[in-house]
């Protein structure tokens, strides 16, 4: 933070990255284009700061964090930097996002719909979904070590409501069609 003042009397506190960014120096005087850079600036600032702690809590895609900035008064041109600073760094990555969350709900018991379900509701393009799903053990091994007795009609039941396709639980229970 850089304390800023004019005409030798404190005026604000100021985000470091602002001031470097505006350019502003001692003795600079602040005229109305220098002014409308910082006030620019400074919305670059807040938007990067909201950003990174909305992350700091947990990862989110790239969509759910400009809509998160969005809602937080960011403007267009202040989120889109926030967001190509954050991604250049490493820290918004949509395929590690649905990569962590597809593996999450799969080791929780959950089937390859509910998964598709649940990282389409997080706004994830569908080739980034895809490769998720593409990335886990195959639906039907899952099921088979969540299923000890394919006979157990309860356990299907909890299966088929956590998202498992219906061919691959009559596959693994037995009674597919014979022919």
């Amino acid at each position: 933070m850089v304390e800023v003042q004019l005409d030798g009397v404190a005026w604000r506190v100021l985000p470091a990255d602002a001031v470097v960014r505006t350019g502003l120096l001692v003795g600079r005087i602040l005229d109305r284009a220098t002014a409308r850079a910082l006030a620019r600036e400074l919305r670059r600032s807040r938007a990067l700061a909201d950003a990174a702690r909305v992350l700091r809590h947990h990862d989110v895609s790239r969509r759910r964090l400009d809509e998160r900035l969005a809602r937080r008064g960011a403007g267009a041109e202040a989120r889109a930097d926030a967001l190509a600073t954050l991604a250049q760094a490493g820290l918004v990555d949509d395929a590690r996002v649905a990569a962590t969350r597809a593996r999450s709900l799969a080791e929780r018991g959950y089937g390859d719909a509910a998964i598709r379900f649940s990282l389409e509701r997080e706004q994830l393009a569908a080739e980034v979904v895809e490769e998720a799903l593409a990335a886990l053990e195959p639906e039907r091994d899952r099921m088979k070590t969540l299923l000890p007795d394919p006979a157990d009609v309860k356990a299907l039941r909890r299966l088929a409501a956590r998202g498992f396709a219906a061919e691959t639980l009559e596959d693994v229970a037995g009674f597919a069609n014979d022919g």
